[in-house]
């Protein structure tokens, strides 16, 4: 059996393993839905009103809602993969702390397969969690207007941010030294898609605020979501938001990596 055929069959079998884990505790995925479906309520039927009016809504009559939910939903499809996110540094900081890894790495398994089960097995978790929210959007009035190459452009990348998100909090987990931290570390991302377009245009923030806005990852991947659902031009976002998950992909998993072979001492 090659390198290779090894690497793939232990990766397959963490995979099973994480699943099944995914069967045994079913409370921390309804968790994680809970958030994203409980925004997506909160911003559509409490600010939304108020919101959509300033998007071009007609105000008083429903429009601005209308118009809300439209602008919003791609915001909490990426609120979706960041707290599935959540979930991934939790389970790997309790391999850690519970000394599994540990015993991983005594084990003849492909030192990469372990963490790529916990990559791949998160990612079909947020693809499952994605649909679902998709689900509620659509129940409260989401109504895309793309064809099929728009659908498949917008599922490929939200399969990219998941895989780039998930790799980091691969990282964050093996980098902390509790569930407890872990759990925590990871609420970054969320604030990052607060301080992005993903609730208002960054034209209507203060200047030092917008720039930031601009310039960081989720920003042009909410715009290039948007424009691939709703049919909206999206220029050069799109290139920018696949640039920016490779990079975050390729960084998160050299670094966690690196950090699975530190030694026990050094982990400790």
């Amino acid at each position: 059996m090659s390198a290779l055929t090894a690497a793939a069959t232990d990766s397959a079998t963490m995979l099973r393993r994480n699943l099944r884990h995914m069967q045994r505790y079913p409370s921390l995925t309804i968790m994680l839905l809970a958030q994203p479906i409980i925004f997506l309520l909160l911003f559509v039927y409490v600010f939304g009103g108020t919101l959509g009016d300033g998007l071009g809504g007609a105000p008083g009559d429903g429009g601005g809602r209308a118009e809300y939910v439209a602008y919003v939903t791609p915001a909490i499809l990426l609120i979706t993969v960041a707290s599935a996110a959540l979930g991934t540094a939790i389970s790997v900081a309790m391999d850690m702390t519970e000394g599994i890894i540990a015993r991983f790495r005594t084990m003849a398994v492909a030192r990469a397969s372990v963490l790529a089960g916990h990559v791949i097995g998160s990612v079909i978790q947020t693809m499952l969690a994605i649909a679902v929210v998709f689900a509620a959007a659509l129940l409260i009035g989401f109504r895309p207007t793309t064809g099929p190459l728009e659908w498949l452009a917008a599922l490929g990348l939200l399969v990219l941010t998941a895989v780039a998100v998930t790799w980091l909090s691969v990282g964050l987990g093996l980098v902390t030294k509790s569930v407890e931290t872990a759990s925590n570390l990871p609420m970054i991302l969320i604030l990052l898609i607060f301080l992005s377009s993903a609730f208002v245009p960054t034209g209507s923030m203060p200047g030092a605020m917008a720039w930031v806005a601009d310039h960081q990852p989720f920003t042009p991947i909410i715009e290039t979501l948007r424009g691939l659902l709703l049919g909206t031009p999206i220029g050069d976002r799109g290139v920018i938001a696949v640039a920016w998950c490779l990079v975050i992909s390729l960084v998160s998993a050299i670094w966690a990596l690196r950090l699975y072979e530190r030694p026990p001492s050094a982990a400790s």
